[in-house]
């Protein structure tokens, strides 16, 4: 084999093992904990917290794909609910690799996630950020606009609907190898029985803070795009 080949092979070989050792919970990564807000700590606890109550509301509002017609004002409200977690999450994570790009040592020290997750990442935030913001559009423009052709792909017609499920399609792929690798950590960091350090990391009434502006965001939200949906439940189906 070439020297090169052999390297490159080595390479993705050792990012494999390295997220399959952190997705499992082998491997943890210690954190710093910082005062006041809890620092790189405060961080992972706020992103691991988010991200339950997205899988929480994720799992909720794929059920409501069985009869999205009839579960429509159910379809719309969870999606809602979920936008503030999704920025809040991405916010987050984006806070963190910033501080660690940008070179502050108390995020150089807790060290990047594994190689292969970083890959993953960016695909997961656009194709959540995409699916929720076409969802919401779709909800703005009501039915009858949302299936207007906006272009013609080899032969196949592309409108919002088209974009929204193509979004979806490329979401369960990212999202569900995400849930994968980060289940485990995030669960020891949270609920598990003896595993999570949130009573000795500073910044708690902060991050409880973030939450209700999160819940209060997510609920006005869901109320306002319920109210909106309007032509969605009252069209026949196509």
């Amino acid at each position: 084999m070439h020297p090169a080949t052999e390297k490159s092979t080595g390479g993705l070989q050792r990012a494999f093992v390295d997220a399959y050792a952190e997705a499992s919970g082998r491997t943890t990564t210690e954190s710093p904990v910082l005062p006041v807000t809890g620092g790189p700590a405060g961080n992972v606890l706020l992103t691991a917290w988010t991200g339950l109550v997205l899988l929480v509301l994720s799992v909720a509002e794929l059920l409501t794909l069985f009869d999205v017609r009839g579960l429509i004002s159910w379809h719309v409200a969870l999606g809602a609910l979920l936008v503030p977690p999704a920025v809040m999450k991405t916010a987050s994570t984006g806070w963190k690799m910033a501080g660690y790009y940008l070179g502050r040592t108390p995020y150089r020290e807790a060290g990047p996630p594994p190689l292969l997750l970083r890959v993953l990442g960016p695909l997961v935030v656009v194709s959540t950020l995409g699916l929720l913001a076409t969802g919401v559009l779709l909800i703005l423009l009501g039915e009858e606009s949302a299936r207007q052709d906006l272009l013609t792909v080899l032969g196949f017609r592309i409108d919002w609907i088209t974009l929204h499920q193509g979004f979806f399609a490329v979401w369960v792929a990212a999202a569900g190898l995400h849930l994968l690798s980060r289940l485990v950590p995030a669960l020891r960091l949270t609920i598990l029985p003896g595993q999570h350090p949130a009573t000795g990391v500073p910044g708690r009434w902060t991050r409880l803070l973030w939450f209700a502006a999160m819940a209060a965001s997510a609920a006005a939200l869901a109320v306002v795009l319920v109210h909106t949906e309007g032509t969605w439940g009252s069209l026949p189906r196509p």
